[in-house]
């Protein structure tokens, strides 16, 4: 699915910036290079055996998305997980045996557990069919280069990068993943949740008219930190409070608004080609918390002027809010998880659920896409979601307006040169109208 009218100025810098990627230029290497599993070893009826998924990244959303994946499909079996960490493989390695409902037979790890920084190379390489990326979003992109370069097919937790230089990373190994035949899932459950599907259907088939706005919100409460044990060093600290970095998280509104970012593009049918923000840190400004702000606001402008409004809020004591309204000429749309309405000409709800249905649902389309043999791949539309988020942030951060060309063009490379367990300064608070944009 592309949501990118052909006439949009964010497809012109996106077809540059694949012209110098060299991407066209590996196709043909590339496609020697598929593994049977991409060629549909499961399609016409027939199996190979069951599915062999990895896991990297073995914190609470890797463990989660494991046990969803065995919950999305009776062809899968664990069989590999790593992380920097020993204890969190230890935890996830016990988790893992004890999952109720039959779920724990196909749990075959032997002694495929790996740490380290490398771990991610270890697991790509025990004979795994698909990974499942979970680590912190930092890491994503560098994780899913390898992945591809691999042949696996991916299952990529949101967001997919924190800086301009990881999400062209992620562009680029995304389109390699299509000459492969690789299928490639994200973390974006809402695409993948029915009362949304529905809605958005509906919104774009007119129900609300032509969407001229629209009002996101993830407004909530503090979340956890782990405070500091004497042995851990300041790498190791930051990647256990790996939230409240921006190098790891991207920042509140990277790591978890783009949930709500994506669905502002989703029913934009586009990317914004500009924005102006604003944010701080108020709330939050113990050393524990590293350097990330506490709440932003970000106006979006869209093509013929259409405007997206942003807000995002990690505080105690505060009204809280976790939706998206769709304004159109016609009426509203109003979504949250389990639940949509749109009111105007056209009336129409679906009623909330409580189920967890769309963590499972979205491995259950990825290995249906596997065992069918046709690839789907959404790494183009969550990388132009986490970047037009992480424009946001960068705009807060300088007091800038920001366009989207000078976001896909901008240098900023957070990652460490070197990782090792050892000395990481923290870089300082950003303060709008001192920090620079890179």
């Amino acid at each position: 699915m592309n949501d990118q009218p052909a006439s949009n100025s964010s497809d012109v810098s996106r077809r540059n910036f694949l012209k110098t990627t060299a991407v066209a230029g590996t196709a043909v290497a590339a496609a020697s290079l598929v593994t049977p599993i991409a060629r549909g070893a499961w399609g016409g009826g027939g199996r190979a055996g069951r599915i062999k998924v990895g896991v990297v990244g073995c914190g609470g959303r890797g463990i989660g998305a494991a046990g969803d994946c065995l919950s999305g499909s009776p062809d899968t079996e664990i069989v590999a997980i790593g992380d920097v960490m020993k204890d969190r493989v230890n935890e996830a390695k016990q988790h893992l045996s004890g999952l109720d409902g039959g779920l724990s037979s196909r749990v075959n790890l032997g002694d495929r557990t790996f740490t380290g920084f490398d771990a991610y190379k270890q697991v790509l390489a025990s004979g795994i069919d698909m990974v499942i990326l979970a680590t912190a979003p930092g890491f994503r992109p560098i994780h899913f280069e390898a992945a591809v370069n691999a042949g696996k097919h991916i299952f990529f937790e949101k967001p997919v990068g924190v800086d301009p230089t990881g999400i062209r990373k992620v562009l680029a190994a995304g389109e390699l993943a299509k000459t492969k035949g690789l299928s490639v899932v994200t973390g974006t459950q809402r695409r993948h949740e029915t009362c949304y599907l529905e809605a958005m259907k509906r919104i774009q088939d007119g129900a609300i008219g032509k969407v001229v706005a629209a009002n996101v919100w993830w407004n909530q409460g503090l979340l956890w930190d782990k405070p500091r044990q004497p042995e851990w060093s300041d790498m190791e600290f930051q990647i256990r409070n790996w939230l409240y970095y921006t190098w790891l998280s991207g920042d509140h509104i990277v790591e978890q608004h783009v949930h709500n970012i994506d669905v502002m593009n989703w029913a934009m049918g586009t990317t914004p080609k500009r924005c102006i923000g604003l944010g701080g840190r108020q709330s939050r400004t113990e050393a524990k918390y590293g350097h990330i702000f506490d709440h932003f606001a970000i106006q979006y402008v869209y093509d013929d002027v259409r405007v997206g409004n942003s807000q995002c809020r990690q505080a105690d004591g505060c009204a809280n809010k976790v939706s998206e309204q769709i304004i159109g000429t016609k009426g509203v749309a109003t979504l949250t998880s389990g639940y949509a309405e749109i009111k105007g000409e056209v009336n129409w709800k679906h009623e909330k659920s409580k189920n967890n249905a769309p963590y499972v649902q979205e491995h259950t389309d990825l290995v249906k896409s596997i065992t069918d043999g046709k690839p789907i791949n959404e790494a183009e539309r969550i990388a132009h979601s986490t970047l037009t988020a992480i424009m946001g942030r960068m705009s807060a951060y300088t007091g800038q307006e920001v366009t989207w060309e000078q976001a896909m063009a901008s240098k900023l490379d957070t990652m460490p040169k070197e990782l090792a367990m050892g000395p990481m300064p923290t870089t300082p608070v950003a303060i709008p109208g001192k920090t620079q944009f890179v």
